[in-house]
């Protein structure tokens, strides 16, 4: 995730930030994670994430449209958590 996030030219504490406090969240039936979204500046992006107990690990960040979400939820891609 760090690499990816670096790579990406994320910042870390605001991809925390949106782990943590983002009320967007989704359920993914093709990957059977959790999503969630938020904003990372002015790019939208899209946190793929499992839970561990007490722990949520982060899989990757993309960016996404609203578009791209809405289609997924129309679809039954993703579903509301």
């Amino acid at each position: 995730m760090k690499y990816r996030a670096n790579l990406r030219g994320f910042d870390l504490p605001k991809i925390e930030d949106i782990l943590r406090y983002s009320t967007e969240r989704y359920f993914d039936t093709i990957t059977q994670r959790m999503i969630v979204v938020g904003r990372h500046n002015d790019r939208l992006v899209l946190i793929p994430y499992e839970e561990k107990g007490s722990e949520v690990i982060p899989i990757t960040i993309h960016t996404t449209t609203r578009q791209q979400i809405n289609f997924r939820l129309k679809t039954g891609r993703f579903k509301h958590e």
